[in-house]
C-alpha cells in the first residue's frame, strides 16, 4: 500500500492589512478588547480584483513549485473553501482550469473550518488506494465578502487566505499516517451563514434581514471547541500508534488563541509546540492550518522528520485532527516550471470558449 507524503507547499495572502483600530472606526470595539477575547490584532483583506479561486491559483502554483511537480501530473483537486467562488461550479474546476491541470478530476469539498483536514483525508486515502499518485488540496477563503462590517461580535474575526499542499504516493513510510473526522449537525445553528442556498435564495427580503452574512453563537462555539479541539488530537494520535511526547508540533485551526491554550491545557503541552499566527491573520476558515504550517517551514521551525498533528473545528459542527509525518518534496531528476503551465492553460481557455462562441453562432444559423 503506498504512503501519502505531503510533497509541496504554497500560501497566497491579500497585501491590505485590516488592524483593531481600523475596525474600531467602523464599530464600537478598540484594540484591546479584541486581542484579549481572541488574540487577533489583524487581519489580510482581499483587493476587489481577488476572489477565492485567484487565491487558491497562486498557492496551487506556490505548492507545486516546491514539489517540482508538473500540472498536468495531477490526478485530483480538492478545494475546501467556507466563501467558494460559486455555488456551482466548483472552484475546483476553476483551479484546474487556470492551472493546466488537463488530467485532474476536481471538486470542492465543504466542511468549514475543519475543511482542510477533510480534503487532505480523503486525498491521502485516494492515494492509499491506489487510485490516484498525485493531488492537490487547497484550502481558500476571502470571508470577508460575507462579513457584516457592522456586527462587532463577528467582523472582528475573519480574514482572507488560501493555503495548498500536495499529496504524492511513495513506498517510503510517512506522510499521512491517520486522521479523524466528526460532526454534529444538531449544532447548526451555532455558526452559520444561511443566504443564496436552496432554503433561503437571494431575494430583496433575505439581503434585508442579514442572511447573506455569517451569523455566529459566540460562546456556544467556544465551548464546542475547547471540548473537542484536546480531544480529537489524541484520537488521531492513538491511531497512529504516537503519544503527546512523540509530537514535534501541533499546527491548529487559527480561529481564537484562547481556544488553542485550552487545548494545549488539555493535552499538557507547552504552548511553544503549537504553531500559532492568529494574531497576524484572524480566522481565515479553510487556509488557516495551511497559511500556519507554511510559515512554520519557511521559519525553520517544521522540518523533515517531525510528527505533527493538524487540529480543527467549525460550522456543521465539524471537527477533526490528522497526524503526520513531514518530508517535504521527492527527488527529481528534472526541474519543471509550473507557472509555464498556468501561461498555457489561459491561451487554451481562451481558444476554447472562443470555439464554443464559433460553434453557438454557428448552429444558431442552422436553426
Amino acid at each position: 500500500m503506498p504512503f501519502a507524503h505531503i510533497t509541496g507547499w504554497g500560501i497566497s495572502v491579500p497585501e491590505p492589512i485590516l488592524t483593531n483600530d481600523d475596525i474600531a472606526k467602523m464599530v464600537d470595539t478598540n484594540d484591546e478588547w479584541i486581542r484579549d477575547r481572541t488574540g487577533i490584532r489583524e487581519r489580510h483583506i482581499a483587493r476587489e480584483d481577488q476572489s477565492t479561486s485567484t487565491l487558491a491559483v497562486e498557492a496551487a502554483i506556490k505548492a507545486l513549485q516546491v514539489a517540482n511537480l508538473a500540472p498536468t501530473d495531477l490526478d485530483l483537486i480538492i478545494v475546501t473553501s467556507s466563501s467558494p467562488e460559486y455555488i456551482f461550479p466548483a472552484t475546483a474546476c476553476l483551479v484546474q482550469d487556470q492551472i493546466g491541470a488537463t488530467k485532474a478530476g476536481a471538486f470542492d469539498l465543504l466542511a468549514a473550518c475543519s475543511g482542510f483536514i477533510y480534503a487532505v483525508n480523503m486525498a491521502a486515502q485516494s492515494i492509499r488506494s491506489g487510485s490516484i499518485k498525485n493531488a492537490l488540496v487547497i484550502g481558500s477563503e476571502t470571508l470577508s465578502r460575507f462579513v457584516n462590517w457592522k456586527d462587532r461580535n463577528t467582523c472582528i474575526l475573519f480574514g482572507d487566505g488560501a493555503g495548498a499542499f500536495v499529496l504524492q504516493a511513495s513506498d517510503q513510510p510517512g506522510g499521512v499516517l491517520s486522521a479523524v473526522m466528526h460532526s454534529d449537525g444538531s449544532g447548526a445553528d451555532s455558526l452559520t451563514l444561511l443566504g443564496g442556498g436552496a432554503r433561503h435564495p437571494a431575494t430583496e427580503l433575505t439581503v434585508h434581514e442579514g442572511k447573506h452574512f455569517v451569523q455566529m453563537d459566540g460562546k456556544a462555539v467556544f465551548r464546542f471547541a475547547t471540548r473537542v479541539m484536546g480531544a480529537a488530537t489524541k484520537e488521531a494520535l492513538e491511531l497512529a500508534g504516537l503519544t503527546t511526547a512523540d509530537v514535534d508540533w501541533v499546527i491548529p485551526h487559527q480561529a481564537n488563541f484562547r481556544i488553542i491554550e485550552t487545548a494545549a491545557k488539555y493535552l499538557k503541552m507547552p504552548m511553544d509546540k503549537f504553531v500559532v499566527n492568529v494574531d497576524r491573520y484572524g480566522n481565515t476558515s479553510t487556509a488557516s492550518i495551511p497559511i500556519a504550517a507554511v510559515e512554520a517551514v519557511e521559519k525553520g521551525q517544521l522540518k523533515a522528520g517531525h510528527k505533527i498533528v493538524f487540529v480543527g473545528f467549525g460550522a456543521g459542527l465539524t471537527w477533526g485532527a490528522l497526524a503526520a509525518e513531514w518530508t517535504g518534496p521527492m527527488p527529481a531528476k528534472k526541474h519543471v516550471h509550473p507557472e509555464q503551465y498556468r501561461l498555457f492553460a489561459r491561451l487554451r481557455s481562451l481558444l476554447r470558449r472562443a470555439l464554443r462562441y464559433i460553434e453557438g453562432l454557428l448552429s444558431r444559423r442552422e436553426l
